[in-house]
């Protein structure tokens, strides 16, 4: 299995880089099987049956992005150097893995200035990235953080504007409540409140997981040989509470489908652990490496909520597995044609298998 097929022609017009005003008016390419329909997220409803349960990642997005001066005092006097941080994940210290630019310029035993009172030093630095640990912790961090940092926009995004105020919403789902991603579940931001009461009242129902979504979702692929590329790790959880309502769902004949890749990622995790151990879904908490490629046996997805991916990328795989690569091409072509918006502010999908 090749990376080459994965691979697609995008034009460059497709990429969005602003999200449609209200969430839901997005646009939504439905898949059936070999039946492909245009429609809006509002619409979503008209597809899904009483007793359906949508998969809800409620990771929360931290303004990881950073900007400071590393102050130094040496035989040549003194030097500032701007120095742009991307935080990347929590160890379990407290310290931060972080990107630091440009990281020659930042010694171990430094410190870089941010505004807010938040300052980090660095630590140590490890394969290419700095380890900082910082002067404030719990809600002091998280209200230091919130004033001087930015949101980690995608670099398609990035590379054609700044990260702006009206990011602080966009790039957010309005269910995030456990903060610790440093990218957006995006499937889950054509939701909104309405559209949320619509389903409920038509007897969809909600399961929230988390999975923290780390800046690993971005990079590229870079073996030929697709088997053997190997995925960044993710914390996630499913409660035991999560894990009854989807058992109890599939019991009662109704379909598990999860709205983006990171929650599918964490409940076909979840369902790994619980063949271990004998049951259909267990609770389950800990960091996934899960990597989905055709050929995959899913055990709990039924269907699924996605954006517009990457061509070449691990998630282009997996909804090649879920659909068949035959299947996914013609989705993308015909997307391409009718020249739906792609990636994290694009528009939705939603792919039934046959």
């Amino acid at each position: 299995m090749k990376l080459s097929d994965f691979d697609f022609d995008l034009p460059e017009r497709l990429i969005a880089t602003r999200p449609v005003r209200p969430r839901s008016a997005a646009r939504l390419l439905v898949a059936e099987g070999d039946m492909i329909t245009d429609a809006t997220v509002v619409d979503l409803g008209s597809w899904l049956r009483p007793g359906d349960r949508l998969i809800l990642n409620d990771t929360k997005v931290i303004p990881a992005r950073l900007s400071g001066e590393r102050h130094r005092t040496g035989a040549a006097g003194k030097s500032v150097a701007r120095m742009e941080v991307t935080l990347l994940e929590p160890g379990p210290d407290g310290d931060w893995r972080a990107m630091v630019k440009p990281l020659r310029k930042l010694h171990e035993g430094e410190t870089v200035t941010f505004g807010a009172g938040l300052e980090a030093t660095c630590v140590a630095k490890d394969h290419g990235q700095a380890i900082l640990r910082f002067n404030l912790e719990g809600n002091d961090f998280d209200a230091a953080l919130n004033a001087a940092g930015a949101m980690p926009l995608p670099p398609y995004i990035a590379a054609r504007r700044a990260a702006d105020a009206a990011d602080q919403e966009d790039y957010q789902t309005v269910w995030a409540r456990r903060a610790g991603a440093v990218a957006a579940p995006t499937a889950s931001l054509h939701f909104d409140e309405a559209l949320l009461a619509d389903l409920a009242a038509q007897g969809i129902a909600f399961t929230h997981v988390t999975l923290h979504v780390g800046a690993g979702t971005f990079l590229p692929v870079q073996v030929e040989d697709v088997t053997t590329h190997r995925m960044h790790a993710e914390w996630g959880e499913v409660s035991a509470t999560a894990a009854a309502e989807i058992s109890a769902t599939r019991a009662a004949g109704g379909r598990i489908i999860p709205v983006g890749t990171t929650a599918l990622r964490l409940i076909e995790t979840a369902a790994r652990a619980a063949a271990r151990a004998n049951d259909g879904v267990t609770a389950w908490t800990g960091e996934t490496d899960i990597f989905i490629y055709p050929g995959f046996d899913f055990r709990v997805t039924d269907a699924l909520i996605t954006n517009f991916h990457l061509p070449r990328s691990t998630l282009m795989m997996l909804v090649s597995a879920l659909m068949g690569q035959g299947r996914v091409r013609r989705i993308y072509d015909h997307a391409i044609a009718r020249e739906y918006r792609f990636f994290s502010y694009g528009d939705a999908s939603l792919l039934i298998p046959p």
